[in-house]
């Protein structure tokens, strides 16, 4: 058995691991890629190449576009629509994968089981499919009456020149509801991070200022980068509603288009996913003068710190309290499980190449329970999720990203929704240090020597699990079974297999005791992959 590697006293230069990783691809295949190979320096400015195209033949962990406008985005919200003008795949593919899970009050619209697909056929590429597509959007009004329909691109869509703009806008004027669609061709972006813009754009133009409606609550906010996989988005309306605070709209976990529509009246904005929904954060402090800020509510101290920080912002002494309280109270449950789970988990070793933030906010939880990430990274970041919005102004635009409209968002001309208070709420706390509209990123928080990679395949993946030998594995379903026949039990944090909620106080407590059983079985030490000992499938035919 080989014996198990210490860390204790910090984790060990990888400069020798990634020459290894390196020297198995072509000369300019490794130049490229050792940018996207990083040995952390927290102490450092250093720089990832990420946001650029997976090199062919590698086996990526990436989502296409249409994944991350569809699936990501507008997948979780129950009261639209969402039809996929393409092959059945790719509508089946987007579908209920993530566990995002809904609560809808009776008698309101859940959309969120159906599958809608304009099922392209061979003809429909050949002749065009735009006649087909208004006839499902017909069928889709007919049947369930819903007050907005998304279209979405595929790649035959774009390859052929159907046009779901002008069908959107045509069928909006025939049927009279909300229509609009997504040019969210697959192809269209180094991964499902394009998709995510895309999205943004279209929900803002498309969507949200559509309903002014009055106040409903003394504290009212936005949260935005939430999909509630696993009931997520439960555990924190819980909180909200406890400590008085008005969750008036969700991006887009247990959500409506309905709330979307009166977004724009929030105080403010908590961005979770800062890829995935930050362009709706900016936008709408341009529009409207609604300042965001960066929270996690993955971990206990970073449930806390989120609360404390949404308090400090209204500056109301009642509100403050009664977020103290619940902490206080929370806080006691949430340590009494930790004190009795931590011995049996202190020591280990983590690896986690999630999407989103989950990547970074996950360390978190690891931390609480004295788990060690030694290596991670994103599927689909930018730069600055790794190093910080500091580095924004410093990123190259390429030919890819130029493929996604970059609005051009001007101030309000109603002067009503112009928040001008909280504009100079902003300013007023941003004289005391308070920080808006910023990241610090993955990186600076992470252990020196820490090796960050972008994009990671399965030839690294392999490479990186002999050297670290990690007690878990932290990834998605493409990953799951081969890490897993690698004897490391790997836990998605895409979908959380069939767990969760792992956010707030209670989400913390399930994810301690997820740990703990899947860190305290020694069967995975039992587990020999394959194809070790038969390291070829060989086959044969015969021709009569």
């Amino acid at each position: 058995m080989v014996k198990k590697k210490d860390f204790s006293k910090g984790l060990p230069d990888p400069s020798k691991l990634m020459d290894e990783i390196l020297a198995k691809y072509p000369t300019k295949i490794a130049k490229k890629r050792q940018k996207a190979l990083v040995p952390n320096d927290p102490s450092e400015d250093q720089e990832i190449q990420a946001n650029v195209r997976t090199i062919p033949g590698i086996i990526t962990q990436r989502g296409c576009t249409y994944a991350g406008c569809k699936g990501v985005v507008l997948g979780p919200t129950r009261d639209i629509i969402n039809l996929v003008h393409g092959p059945i795949g790719c509508s089946f593919y987007a579908w209920l994968t993530r566990r995002n899970q809904t609560d809808a009050p009776e008698g309101e619209e859940n959309f969120i089981m159906y599958s809608f697909s304009t099922d392209m056929q061979d003809e429909n590429i050949v002749f065009g499919g735009e006649a087909k597509l208004k006839e499902a959007v017909r069928e889709a009004y007919q049947i369930f009456n819903p007050k907005a329909i998304g279209i979405f691109s595929t790649c035959p869509v774009g390859l052929i020149g159907d046009d779901v703009h002008s069908v959107s806008r045509e069928m909006k004027a025939e049927l009279g509801i909300n229509i609009f669609g997504f040019s969210c061709e697959g192809y269209r972006g180094v991964s499902q991070s394009a998709g995510h813009h895309i999205a943004n754009n279209g929900v803002f133009t498309n969507v949200v200022g559509l309903n002014d409606r009055p106040r409903t609550g003394k504290f009212q906010i936005n949260l935005l980068g939430e999909y509630n996989i696993g009931g997520d988005a439960f555990e924190l309306e819980r909180l909200f509603e406890e400590a008085g605070i008005e969750l008036l709209s969700t991006f887009s976990g247990n959500s409506t288009i309905k709330s979307m529509e009166y977004s724009h009246t929030a105080d403010l904005n908590l961005v979770m996913c800062h890829r995935s929904i930050n362009y709706i954060a900016e936008m709408m402090e341009e529009k409207y003068g609604i300042p965001w800020f960066k929270v996690s509510f993955i971990s206990a101290e970073g449930t806390a710190k989120a609360l404390r920080k949404t308090a400090e912002f209204f500056g109301d002494a009642e509100l403050t309290a009664k977020v103290e309280e619940i902490i206080a109270r929370e806080m006691v449950k949430v340590k009494e499980v930790a004190a009795r789970v931590k011995p049996k988990t202190e020591g280990k070793t983590a690896m986690m190449f999630v999407g989103g933030s989950r990547a970074h906010h996950y360390q978190d939880l690891f931390n609480e329970l004295g788990v060690t990430t030694v290596s991670a990274g994103y599927e689909f970041a930018h730069r600055d999720d790794y190093e910080g919005r500091k580095v924004i102004p410093n990123i190259k635009i390429d030919a890819d990203t130029r493929n996604i409209e970059d609005l051009t968002i001007e101030k309000t001309d109603r002067p009503e929704l112009w928040r001008e208070d909280m504009v100079a709420k902003k300013a007023e706390l941003e004289a005391k240090g308070f920080e808006f509209s910023d990241y610090l990123g993955m990186m600076p928080e992470m252990d020196k020597n820490a090796l960050v990679i972008d994009d990671v395949n399965h030839w690294e993946t392999e490479k990186l699990i002999e050297f670290y030998q990690p007690d878990i594995f932290c990834a998605g379903i493409k990953e799951k079974y081969v890490v897993q026949k690698l004897g490391v039990p790997l836990k998605q944090l895409h979908s959380y297999d069939y767990g969760g909620p792992y956010a707030g106080f209670e989400g913390a407590i399930n994810f301690y005791l997820e740990m703990e059983r899947m860190l305290g079985t020694n069967i995975w030490k039992l587990v020999d992959a394959p194809w070790k000992a038969e390291p070829e499938i060989v086959g044969s035919f015969a021709i009569n």
